[in-house]
């Protein structure tokens, strides 16, 4: 299935802004959460077709977040991209570990990133 509508996950909103305009720039149609809660409530009403997410924000963190949502039966088809300042290999394998199917770092190459949304696609 193609990747249309993107649920992006980030508490900055100068990183909001810029991978917005990247993947609207791109074709998608982008949806915006400032943390956790926020993005559980366009996940419901929204029902995007990929989230990239952040992991270091106020609250529950992406890492957890990622596991909620591939644990959940209703959302687990809904691929997720971490995208962090987290650059540790073991914060890779454990984000992965959580349920993402993929993983970049910021500051976020954009040609890496809609590469990765079209392998997923």
């Amino acid at each position: 299935m193609p990747i249309q509508k993107v649920l992006v996950v980030d508490d900055s909103k100068t990183e909001l802004v810029f991978l917005s305009d990247l993947l609207q720039k791109n074709g998608f149609k982008v949806q915006t959460a400032e943390n956790a809660d926020d993005a559980m409530r366009r996940l419901r009403e929204e029902r995007p077709d990929l989230i990239l997410m952040d992991v270091v924000m106020p609250g529950q963190n992406g890492f957890q977040l990622t596991r909620a949502i591939a644990r959940d039966p209703q959302y687990a088809n809904v691929p997720i991209i971490l995208c962090t300042s987290k650059n540790q290999e073991t914060d890779r394998v454990w984000g992965m570990r959580q349920g993402a199917r993929d993983y970049i770092v910021k500051p976020v190459n954009p040609a890496e990133l809609i590469a990765k949304i079209s392998a997923l696609s």
